[in-house]
């Protein structure tokens, strides 16, 4: 079960400093533990969880090039979440919407922002599904695959556009699923609760040592929340297919899709009244893998998504001083075609390195939202690499960068630099500064919202001017990652600062509305999670996050967007 309870209150230097010390102590005691004796690299080779998303290297998790919250089957299955977003709840310094008036439950970062969560990259499996349809949100892709066909879920907490390129600015969620040959067999399960909870999976595993598959068919339903227009339905089917043709190949195919019928609006709001809203996706992807030797591999992804969305209403056009009805409307259509390879090898004992490059095309049709019915395409591509080098042994350096071409921005660069230096056993601290951008979405850069009836235009509601650049970050942070087996024990700290620049903001106080890189602004803290296993089977987790973001809420007014200052979540 996962007891959230938010505070908000005057954040202060005397809390971090509070908090930078008690990390500071939990480094201390095991050095005097140790009675002086030196380190070898020996202890720093404890089994130690390894991490695929931060670097596209395997690393362990301390030594990846970022703080990383790690989310396992044992973690899911006793959080008693039905999705991912209420998962992410246990990651300081997220928060979670799961209201659907967003098209679907939203998690944010170091703050929201908006309407949609457009500033994380969502992977599953390693293919990227935001969707470009809603600027970029991750919302739709956060209900993609059931809970239970999840095997980990990779959250590195920090920019990584040096390794994911745009939508990477302030994090990064990886959803990891099960390989097929761990569910072989069948099942079915039934959820039944209170306001409407009605739940069912069913999946389906078979192959041999040559080939193993799973087909999985699953549905959440619920009244929605107090007070909202629900109800909402999700259902999903997903397939993988595990083959391995030879002894140097491992090829793996995966498709599905999905649909969300959600209510939204609000009773008696001429312009947002209640009505069901209809959203659906689908994909393919296909992952090829060979082991070159036993020191390097090529890899090859190629994936398809497609997405439709369906939302309109009848409004009166008394208000205009004419009979009828005019029907407002936002629905249209969107894909993404991703092709991308990369190579990986050992240089040498102390030197690891991966590169490659990737093609993304992403296609947004819309007559309601861009007064046309033609497709406005934005292809990306880019060119990245990262070199992983052990300095000694207590010593290890990320240097890594990507170089991304967009058809309609123009260039970008993502440089990052990231230092871990293992200072005891189980004892590792983190220094390093990246920098991420977000070119602007499809709709922030052509939208063109206008309501024309019978040959009458009505008004305009959004109108871009086309002006918006792209938006950076530039990011700086001390870690610290401590292990104590002893006492079942771990403690993870990050303290950042997040200097945004050029940030993309909706200009709404007349109509029509237009985006413009309106204002560089701070985000700056430190968040922390604690996790307490007492008995083999049993966790205990404990998680906050102090945060100060200086953006405006509005311009004119200069009134402050609320984030929330400290926030906490209790986790067992």
């Amino acid at each position: 079960m996962i007891s959230p309870f938010t505070h908000t209150r005057v954040w202060t230097e005397r809390a971090l400093a509070a908090l930078a010390a008690t990390s500071a102590l939990f480094t201390v005691l095991p050095c005097r533990a140790n009675d002086g004796a030196s380190v070898s690299e020996k202890d720093f080779l404890a089994d130690m969880p390894i991490v695929l998303t931060v670097s596209r290297l395997p690393q362990r998790l301390d030594e990846t090039p970022g703080a990383v919250t790690l989310i396992d089957r044992d973690m899911i299955r006793r959080s008693g979440a039905r999705d991912v977003a209420d998962l992410l709840r246990m990651v300081p310094g997220f928060q979670v919407s799961n209201a659907f008036e967003s098209v679907a439950p939203l998690a944010s970062y170091h703050g929201a922002f908006g309407a949609f969560s457009n500033r994380l990259e969502l992977l599953i499996d390693g293919r990227s599904v935001y969707s470009p349809y809603f600027i970029g949100s991750i919302g739709p892709g956060l209900q993609t695959v059931a809970l239970q066909d999840i095997e980990r879920i990779e959250v590195l907490r920090g920019s990584n556009s040096a390794v994911y390129g745009a939508r990477a600015i302030l994090g990064v969620i990886n959803i990891v699923t099960r390989h097929s040959a761990d569910t072989v067999g069948g099942e079915a399960a039934l959820t039944g609760g209170s306001n409407g909870i009605q739940d069912a999976y069913a999946p389906i595993g078979w192959g041999d040592e040559r080939a193993t598959f799973r087909l999985s068919a699953d549905s959440r339903a619920d009244d929605g929340l107090v007070g909202a227009n629900g109800s909402n339905q999700v259902r999903r089917v997903n397939a993988r297919a595990d083959l391995s043709p030879t002894a140097g190949d491992e090829v793996q195919l995966r498709f599905g899709g999905m649909d969300i019928d959600a209510g939204k609006g609000i009773a008696g709001k001429i312009d947002d009244p209640q009505r069901d809203s209809y959203f659906s996706t689908g994909y393919a992807q296909l992952d090829w893998r060979r082991s070159l030797s036993a020191d390097q591999d090529l890899a090859l992804k190629v994936s398809h998504n497609q997405e439709h969305y369906s939302d309109y209403f009848p409004y009166d056009l008394k208000v205009f001083g004419l009979s009828g009805t005019y029907t407002v409307s936002g629905s249209g259509s969107a894909s993404i075609d991703v092709l991308s390879l990369q190579h990986s090898f050992r240089h040498s004992p102390t030197v690891r390195m991966v590169w490659g490059g990737e093609f993304r095309s992403e296609r947004v049709t819309s007559h309601a939202l861009y007064n046309t019915d033609a497709a406005f395409v934005t292809d990306f591509t880019r060119l990245f690499g990262n070199v992983e080098w052990r300095a000694a042994p207590a010593w290890v350096l990320n240097t890594g960068a990507m170089f991304e071409k967009s058809s309609v921005t123009g260039d970008d660069f993502a440089p990052r630099v990231m230092l871990n230096w293992h200072a005891a056993q189980g004892q590792t601290w983190r220094l390093g500064v990246s920098k991420a951008f977000r070119p602007p979405s499809t709709y922030e850069k052509f939208a063109n919202v206008r309501y024309v009836w019978n040959g009458l235009l009505l008004g305009v509601n959004t109108l871009s001017s086309g002006r918006v650049d792209t938006e950076s970050v530039m990011s700086r942070e001390l870690g610290y990652l401590g292990e104590f087996p002893r006492w079942g024990l771990s403690l993870d700290v990050r303290a950042f600062h997040e200097q945004i620049n050029g940030f993309i903001r909706q200009q709404n106080t007349t109509l029509p509305r237009d985006y413009a890189n309106e204002e560089s602004f701070s985000i700056y803290g430190l968040e922390y999670q604690l996790k307490w296993q007492p008995w083999p089977g049993a966790e205990l987790g404990f998680n906050q996050a102090f945060i100060r973001n200086d953006s405006l809420q509005n311009w004119t007014s200069r009134t402050y967007l609320s984030v929330p200052e400290l926030a906490s979540t209790l986790s067992y």
